[in-house]
């Protein structure tokens, strides 16, 4: 079997570099050539511990980039779509780059085989079967005869990408036809995980379903944690610490989305939550709860820097700790950091300090319009701050304590 892997970010170098080691012939294509050059030369674009070493194992044997999408497609029997699906105005998905791939890959169709067209993008529930499938049938092809149509939602960790691909705890399929079902199943026959075969529709809901979740845990608990500073005399971390006893969790790990912190950031919740509640409020209603995560989520940095703001006056130099929007990535896509830091240095705090250990280059690249001192160490950022800021649960973080005496305001609960 062969696939093609449009998008070579987190989700799309993963999936494709995941194939490969299970022995399928994968064919990468992505439109950015910086991206490109750097993973031809057996480099990632990103940081992901163990899927770096799965790209120089695979790299020219079983994982090829290219820009031949004729090539690709006619040796393919899967064609998987990895590429962006930013919210826009209103926050709906914009599907741009998704039609943009298709409209390649129906273009580079030459003969009469019969390819899967699977989108691992995340995209609202119904996009599949009211927008994927008419753009296919506009262009002249039909779908469950000449093309299958399915969506394969993704559900990896940034920095734990790699494992959760090669040690999934499910695997969905949203399909529109048996043939393709029985392709998919073909394509995953080596991986022993469990595969569940939905509707279209059912498929891209299990995705929001499980973001929006995380979202909304995350909200729950920075909202609690705005409500403890406000009454006053409570301990924010062990109480929740105390919480995550309750046997009534079962022993999840849900943990790390059930404790206050700055907000969720990244790629993938921001995007999500907005998408389908745009989505579903378009269609009539008016989702409060999810309204309310997104609410309580943007107003997060207001609330840390107000509390930065109370206990440090803007003549000191601040030293912030942590950049990206979680530890273990050095993804700074939607960070809370930037939001936090743009407000301290709106309203007059002009001497601010970072250090973060893997995400300083993301953020400058990300952020050019924020003035910052960047130190390359712990040591440095404290010694040249007068207090200190933890907005990223680093690990090494947690040494802090132990290295001064500086105030330090631990907006993560973590010290």
């Amino acid at each position: 079997m062969v696939i093609t892997v449009f998008g070579l970010g987190f989700v799309g170098l993963t999936t494709a570099v995941g194939f490969a080691e299970k022995g399928i012939k994968v064919y990468g294509i992505d439109v950015n050539e910086e991206r490109t050059a750097v993973i031809r030369e057996g480099r990632l674009p990103f940081f992901e511990p163990g899927l770096d070493e799965a790209l120089v194992r695979n790299l020219n044997k079983t994982f090829f980039v290219t820009e031949n999408v004729m090539q690709a497609v006619a040796e393919s029997d899967c064609i998987y779509y990895c590429v962006g699906t930013p919210y826009g105005e209103g926050g709906q998905a914009d599907l741009t780059y998704l039609y943009s791939a298709v409209e390649s890959t129906l273009s580079g169709i030459q003969d009469e085989k019969f390819r899967v067209l699977v989108t691992k993008s995340t995209i609202p529930p119904s996009t599949t079967k009211e927008k994927i499938v008419p753009f296919v049938e506009e262009k002249g092809f039909q779908v469950g005869r000449q093309i299958g149509i399915a969506n394969n939602p993704e559900f990896l960790r940034e920095g734990y990408c790699w494992d959760d691909f090669m040690n999934a705890d499910r695997i969905v399929l949203g399909i529109s036809d048996s043939r393709s079902e029985e392709i998919l199943r073909r394509l995953y026959a080596g991986f022993d995980i469990p595969v569940f075969a939905v509707s279209l529709n059912t498929g891209e809901f299990i995705k929001y379903l499980s973001n929006t979740l995380l979202a909304t845990l995350i909200s729950y608990s920075n909202e609690m944690s705005v409500m403890a500073d406000t009454v006053g005399d409570i301990d924010v971390a062990g109480a929740f610490r105390i919480l995550h006893m309750d046997k009534r969790w079962g022993g999840c790990s849900m943990t790390s989305y059930v404790y206050p912190g700055c907000g969720y950031g990244g790629y993938c919740l921001p995007k999500d939550t907005n998408a389908i509640y745009s989505l579903v409020k378009s269609k009539g209603f008016d989702a409060g709860i999810l309204h309310n995560v997104i609410q309580t989520n943007e107003r997060m940095p207001e609330f840390i820097a107000e509390r930065i703001e109370k206990n440090i006056q803007p003549d000191s130099c601040i030293g912030i700790l942590g950049l990206s929007f979680k530890p273990g990535s050095d993804d700074v896509r939607d960070t809370p950091a930037a939001k936090v830091i743009r407000k301290l240095a709106a309203d007059g705090y002009r001497k601010i300090a970072a250090y973060d250990p893997i995400a300083e280059g993301e953020f400058k690249k990300y952020y050019p319009d924020i003035e910052l001192s960047y130190c390359t160490d712990m040591e440095s950022v404290i010694e040249k701050a007068d207090e200190l800021v933890i907005l990223t649960a680093w690990e090494e973080f947690k040494k802090l304590n132990e290295m001064t005496d500086k105030p330090i305001i631990d907006c993560r609960y973590m010290l």
